[in-house]
């Protein structure tokens, strides 16, 4: 007997976009619209074509493009790939919200999803008449929901309000008991969308052991996420789409490197924008900001304990000038997050109270202990105690596996993020 639970033959799904524009719509009448759906149907009706006519109001938009993969029973598959790549599509075809318009799936087993807040919760229930409807949804039997139920309010902490309508729940209450119904109710199949960001992290990190647990149990998570290091220790293996296409599926790292480097690539390849990276708070100071090597050439891929220096450049010409400019870099991973950040004040770097038009700071992190992977930076401008502008995620960088220790040995990627220079001592016993 197989023991594939999912598969995915083709898989294709086409939406039409309506571009049509209504000039003055807010004054079309009713005869406006009788006299335009008369001569529409009379087009139709006196001059048929067997050619499909080309209209330019409408487009189509695959969605997701002849995709194919089989998942094995108690795989945990992190689905991977940008806004818009096909995520959210794939899912919905899986649960059976959405038909796909060709190919086929086969799925043995119940399935349980959570894709969206709320998803399968009716407003006007209480939380408790919700566990029993859903699981009633998934097909358990009553005995069986009560078996369970206890759980399901321990994990959801939400007890204090299991008698109220769950459209008086906060976003953060309904996904705690959203995923607890989906989790404990023992489908074969467990699907996760992003949802899981409304919680707050100790909520997260609870979700994720729980779904650790249910892939133990012999059962299958399927779980998107934009946050890497979520995927990365949860998911043994990964699934990557991009434009709708299955671009990569095998093991997590490497899904992960794949999805990484691509999204470097586009980085680089579309015009730099810096408006795009800044909060609405932040005012167009930082005209520039490079990576840097030793030799003052901009590079985007270092070796291990190369020297990197992060250069940014200010204009306040036609606004006012900078005193005492004070500039702040951060550090992420692009799986385990932020790392590390400095700035001038912490580190007792002054200007004495001098002003600028504008000028170019640099940051130079001598022989920096970052492991290899792929980097994103944070960089800042402020006036002095005022922060004025920031590029978040602007800059990126990768550091490259490198035999640091000069042994033929390279250290690990999944150790951490920093790779460390010991001092080894054996003593003998007495």
């Amino acid at each position: 007997m197989s023991d594939t639970i999912i598969r995915v033959e083709n898989l294709s799904k086409k939406y039409i976009i309506s571009h049509q524009k209504e000039v003055n719509s807010k004054n079309k009448t009713l005869r406006d619209s009788i006299t335009k759906g008369v001569d529409s149907l009379s087009k139709r009706l006196f001059k048929p074509s067997v050619q499909q006519i080309y209209n330019p109001n409408r487009e189509e938009f695959w969605a997701l493009k002849d995709v194919s993969f089989e998942i094995k029973q108690g795989e945990r598959v992190g689905i991977i790939g940008r806004n818009g790549a096909g995520k959210s599509t794939l899912l919905k075809i899986l649960s059976r919200i959405v038909e796909p318009t060709s190919g086929r799936i086969g799925i043995q087993g119940r399935i349980a999803s959570l894709l969206e807040v709320g998803t399968g919760f009716h407003p006007e229930l209480t939380g408790r008449e919700n566990i029993y409807l859903n699981g009633a949804i998934l097909g358990m039997s009553k005995i069986e929901i009560q078996r369970k139920f206890d759980e399901i309010v321990d994990f959801a902490e939400v007890e204090k309000f299991l008698d109220t309508p769950v459209k008086r729940y906060s976003s953060g209450m309904y996904v705690r008991l959203a995923f607890a119904v989906a989790a404990h109710l023992e489908p074969e199949v467990l699907i996760v969308d992003e949802v899981l960001a409304v919680g707050d992290a100790q909520f997260q990190k609870k979700c994720l052991g729980k779904m650790q647990n249910v892939a133990s149990e012999g059962r299958t998570v399927i779980f998107v996420s934009h946050q890497m290091a979520a995927i990365s220790n949860l998911c043994s293996s990964g699934l990557m789409l991009q434009s709708g296409e299955l671009i990569f599926y095998g093991k997590t790292e490497d899904a992960i490197k794949r999805y990484l480097e691509a999204s470097i690539q586009s980085q680089q390849e579309a015009e730099r924008n810096l408006q795009a990276f800044r909060p609405s708070w932040a005012k167009p100071f930082i005209t520039s900001a490079r990576v840097l090597d030793s030799n003052g050439r901009e590079q985007t891929s270092y070796p291990l304990g190369s020297d990197i220096t992060f250069e940014m450049t200010f204009d306040a010409t036609n606004i006012t000038k900078i005193t005492d400019p004070v500039m702040g870099v951060v550090i992420n991973h692009a799986v385990f997050g932020t790392i590390g950040g400095v700035n001038t004040r912490m580190t007792g770097f002054e200007t004495n109270g001098n002003s600028y038009e504008s000028a170019t700071m640099c940051c130079t992190l001598k022989n920096p202990p970052f492991l290899q992977g792929e980097y994103t930076v944070d960089i800042w401008l402020g006036n002095g105690s005022i922060d004025v502008d920031t590029l978040s995620g602007y800059l990126s960088f990768r550091i490259e596996e490198t035999d640091i220790y000069g042994t033929g040995r390279t250290p690990f990627a999944n150790m951490g993020v920093i790779f460390l220079e010991p001092d080894w001592e054996i003593i003998p016993s007495d």
